[in-house]
Order: C-alpha cells, then sequence, then structure tokens
C-alpha cells in the first residue's frame, strides 16, 4: 500500500471510532487527496480545535473558496459540530477527516466530482 492509502485507512478509522462514522472510502479518497501534499507534513495535517486562526483558515480557505459556502454564523456553527464530533479532547485531528464531516455535513460531495 502507498502512504496516501495508509493515511486514508488511518482517517477511516479515526471516523469510526472517534466520530461514529462508516466512512465513504471513495469519498474520503477524493478529500484526502484534494488536501495535497499538506497530508504528509505533520503540522498541516491536523487542525487543532483550540486555535482560533486554524479554525478561520478552515472556513476561509475550504468552506468559503473550496465548497463555494457564503460567509455566515452557519459555517462557525458546523464547524464548532464538527469539533464535538470529533472529540474535542483529541488534541490535533486530522484535516482530512474535518474536511470530510464538513462537505458531508453541507451536502457537498459534488464538488469533489468535478
Amino acid at each position: 500500500m502507498s502512504k496516501r492509502d495508509d493515511l486514508i485507512e488511518k482517517y477511516a478509522a479515526d471516523l469510526k471510532e472517534k466520530c461514529n462514522v462508516s466512512a465513504d472510502m471513495d469519498f474520503l479518497r477524493k478529500v484526502t487527496i484534494g488536501c495535497g501534499p499538506s497530508i504528509y507534513n505533520r503540522d498541516a495535517s491536523t487542525v487543532s480545535a483550540s486555535d482560533k486562526s486554524e479554525l478561520e483558515t478552515v472556513k476561509n480557505n475550504f468552506l468559503i473558496k473550496k465548497l463555494g459556502l457564503s460567509d455566515g454564523p452557519a459555517l462557525d456553527e458546523a464547524i464548532d459540530a464538527v469539533m464535538d464530533q470529533y472529540d474535542r479532547s483529541t488534541k490535533a485531528k486530522y484535516r482530512a477527516v474535518v474536511y470530510y464531516l464538513l462537505a458531508k455535513h453541507f451536502k457537498k460531495e459534488s464538488v469533489y466530482n468535478k
């Protein structure tokens, strides 16, 4: 297996164990590929729920730019809900898992079918 495949398996396990979600493996693969080389960087591959600037980056770069959503309180509420679902006690949350959950929350899977 490739390193990316190993990571996708790790993300699927996190979804199951920490979020109680059975991963759509095809969609998880697309989201992981969409994260680019950041998945291989220890710091860039994770999101800290306690870092406001990092959550702003998720909102601006992923929700607004990638998914095409309009800024508003619904975005912050969704990020907060995903952080709760992922278990706030998990210090470093995988970026691909956070993006997967957010894309599913907003029903924006079609963004990855282009």
